[in-house]
């Protein structure tokens, strides 16, 4: 599990472990739907170096705004959501920790999409923030 980075870097090794707990490996497929639109959030991955993919599990009504799709064969670790948010009821540190990563990673998109639209013949990911 990545532990310096993203969101687990944001983390004290006492809450990745604790959610460590409740983990488990997924892989996807190049072009395989990973989730779809309009259904409820039961769950959210992260990707790459520490990357978040779905945020809708933690904000009522918890259902998704957008889907996913893997554009290259990917490996992920994959969360309850319930058993999170439960923890994270338990726990405030982990909870504002958590709060705070996936607001920063709604922002980044955020500032990402916005590039993209102001300029629609920019390549893909060149909003990108690093």
């Amino acid at each position: 599990m990545v532990a310096r980075t993203g969101v687990f870097g944001a983390l004290t090794q006492e809450h990745r472990d604790r959610l460590r707990i409740l983990a488990r490996e997924v892989s996807s497929a190049t072009d395989e739907r990973v989730f779809n639109e309009s259904v409820k959030a039961g769950r959210f991955r992260t990707l790459g170096a520490g990357d978040l993919l779905g945020w809708s599990w933690l904000i009522p009504p918890r259902h998704r705004h957008l889907g996913a799709q893997a554009s290259s064969p990917a490996r992920a670790y994959e969360f309850d959501a319930a058993a999170v948010r439960e923890l994270c009821g338990n726990d405030p540190e982990l909870d504002h920790a958590l709060l705070t990563v996936v607001a920063g990673a709604v922002a980044g998109r955020l500032r990402s999409s916005r590039v993209r639209l102001l300029d629609p013949y920019a390549p893909h990911g060149a909003g990108e923030v690093s």
